[in-house]
């Protein structure tokens, strides 16, 4: 089905993926490791997770869709790395809690390795010979820290830097290592659709004045605009006048302009909102082919400008966008809808995903 599929470069002649992509568990299984597995995952901030030097996180990435037990390590020159958090003895999961520790010992069978991954040393096996080969020590995966922010990629299929340089040419002067977790606004919402509706939806603003009264009241639709780059994308939401806006320096790219939000959509499932008081970022993970568990995490810079300007009503926006994801999801099924078409001037960014997901799925 895959290298059937083609979704024409020129927008003005391309036609959307057809419905059967969303409802095949075959795209969907693909999709798992030839998207997923190569793309880069946002784990956590580095002073929630490793506030001290010589400790350890471990985690299930995508727990019940990838399913990769890993392990985030500081040592104590406070570099971080991820290591893959099975035993190579017998598959059991070396560090089970998070906490301050000089090594790493599974405690099944006793096998020990130093903080980097590397094997050193395992009870019984004085004898073994050819032992240890480069195998056994535990699997060291890329990683990346962006002003305090983790990633992590199983197997990466581009240099995370090709992302971050997009992200510091706009956000770099906003100091997101001071911004802190705000439980109260940051939730999971699950949802009855493909995960890649999601993204559909979000990387459009098309949809704002229809879908998103309130939204539309604090944006000018008619500035709304979308810069597209190698593996994320842009939307820049404008003030509608009177709203709150970013307080930009000279040097910023956008000095002199009111904007109120940039919406930065990282390849395949990271979204990265920034608002003048602080940061929502919305990690979409795949549950099945049906349903989709979205999360909310947010991270509060100025509370004063909480309840003002694009970034106030998180959850009744997001509400909104279930609505009609849902509803697009249920439509796909129809027996006389097969695929649609692009608006060139507003569905640029969704052209782009589906481009990509496409030029993913086609690699082996």
């Amino acid at each position: 089905m895959i290298n059937d599929l083609e979704i024409n470069a020129n927008i003005e002649d391309a036609e959307t993926l057809p419905a059967t992509f969303y409802q095949s568990q075959e795209v969907f299984d693909l999709i798992r490791e030839r998207v997923f597995i190569r793309s880069w995952h946002w784990l956590g901030m580095e002073k929630d997770l490793l506030p001290f030097s010589e400790s350890v996180f471990p985690l299930t990435l995508f727990d019940g869709y990838l399913d990769e037990p890993i392990v985030l390590v500081k040592n104590a020159k406070d570099e971080i790395i991820t290591l893959s958090n099975v035993c190579t003895h017998r598959a059991n999961i070396v560090v089970e809690h998070a906490g301050r520790q000089k090594q790493l010992a599974c405690m099944y069978h006793g096998r020990r390795y130093n903080l980097d991954g590397t094997f050193k040393m395992m009870p019984e096996f004085s004898e073994a010979k050819n032992f240890p080969r480069p195998c056994d020590d535990l699997h060291l995966f890329s990683s990346s820290l962006f002003k305090g922010h983790l990633f992590s990629s199983l197997d990466k299929a581009f240099d995370f830097e090709k992302v971050t340089n997009v992200l510091q040419e706009r956000i770099g002067f906003l100091p997101l290592e001071d911004f802190k977790l705000d439980e109260t606004i940051s939730k999971d919402y699950l949802i009855n659709c493909n995960w890649a509706l999601y993204c559909d939806n979000y990387l459009e603003g098309f949809h704002i004045p229809f879908v998103h009264p309130d939204l539309n009241d604090a944006l000018d639709y008619g500035s709304y605009e979308t810069i597209l780059y190698d593996y994320c994308n842009l939307q820049i939401g404008y003030s509608s006048g009177g709203e709150e806006v970013f307080d930009l320096p000279e040097n910023h790219p956008d000095f002199g302009k009111q904007v109120g939000a940039y919406y930065y959509w990282l390849f395949p499932n990271m979204m990265f909102n920034f608002y003048p008081w602080g940061l929502s970022i919305n990690i979409v993970k795949p549950v099945s082919i049906n349903r989709t568990r979205v999360s909310f995490v947010s991270y509060v810079y100025d509370e004063s400008k909480l309840s003002v300007g694009a970034g106030a009503l998180l959850d009744k926006v997001e509400r909104e966008d279930e609505y009609v994801v849902e509803g697009v999801h249920k439509g796909l099924k129809s027996r006389f809808y097969k695929s649609g078409r692009f608006s060139p001037t507003k569905e640029k960014g969704v052209h782009h995903f589906q481009r990509l997901l496409l030029k993913f799925l086609k690699e082996n």
